[in-house]
């Protein structure tokens, strides 16, 4: 299956029109349309839009079978941190560091999980 078809298929199913899908991915309408009538693939630097627009992982689209442990990610590992938390503030810094502290302390967090 082309990922073209792909496309269609997953506006069907989340009731998508080509117009509504042009809208919110920027995408022209003829560009979809060609998708379909001449079978050819959007082009590379359109995927994440589409995924985006589609709420599908890029893997999902690009070979067509969902990705169990994204799925599964998505399902049981997110959560919603409130940006006054403690939790939000550490999330911050940890994102601040550079790459060798971030490495130590992810090391010092594995070892505080391994003391249980």
């Amino acid at each position: 299956m082309l990922i073209s078809e792909r496309i269609y298929k997953y506006m069907e199913e989340k009731g998508i029109s080509q117009i509504e899908f042009a809208k919110r991915t920027g995408i022209s309408q003829s560009t979809i349309s060609d998708w379909r009538r001449k079978g050819t693939n959007p082009s590379a630097d359109k995927i994440m839009t589409i995924c985006e627009v589609l709420d599908i992982s890029p893997y999902e689209l690009l070979s067509g079978t969902e990705n169990k442990k994204m799925k599964e990610y998505k399902q049981t590992d997110c959560i919603v941190i409130d940006k006054q938390s403690n939790e939000y503030a550490l999330v911050e810094m940890y994102q601040n560091l550079n790459r060798d502290a971030r490495k130590r302390l992810e090391g010092y967090m594995k070892a505080l999980s391994d003391m249980k």
